[in-house]
């Protein structure tokens, strides 16, 4: 069984950094591609961003492209978000999700919520102004 675990939630100022780690254990698989998708209290959950395992390859929503970047350690099984010039809009909850045999894409970014089943716990980020 696969499990996600998401931690680097906390509280920053307007403009401030974040990195949050999903880590993914028990994984029997190689190709896979692994997203970041928030919901910020009242709102729906959307995505933010994805990437592949194997080509690497990356998406990101509209509204974090330039400030969030996705990385991953493959030997780690762990994958990243870097989140640069942090808004009070970026206040949510953040989860990670996974999807074998899948590439990174537009629509598993803005779709993925529909139809992806192995999500983490997800951590809290609060951007105060």
């Amino acid at each position: 069984e696969v499990l996600l675990v998401e931690s680097g939630g906390g509280l920053v100022q307007a403009g401030g950094s974040l990195r949050l780690s999903c880590a993914a254990f028990g994984l029997t698989f190689d190709d896979y591609a692994i997203g970041w998708f928030r919901q910020a209290p009242g709102k729906e959950r959307e995505g933010v961003s994805c990437i592949s395992s194997t080509y690497g390859s990356t998406y990101y929503a509209a509204y974090v492209k330039g400030r969030f970047t996705i990385s991953s350690d493959n030997d780690k099984n762990t994958e990243y978000l870097q989140m640069n010039s942090l808004k009070t809009e970026d206040t949510a909850v953040y989860y990670c999700a996974l999807d074998e045999n899948t590439l990174c894409s537009s629509s598993y970014v803005l779709h993925g919520d529909s139809y992806l089943e192995l999500w983490g716990q997800g951590t809290l980020v609060t951007v105060s102004s």
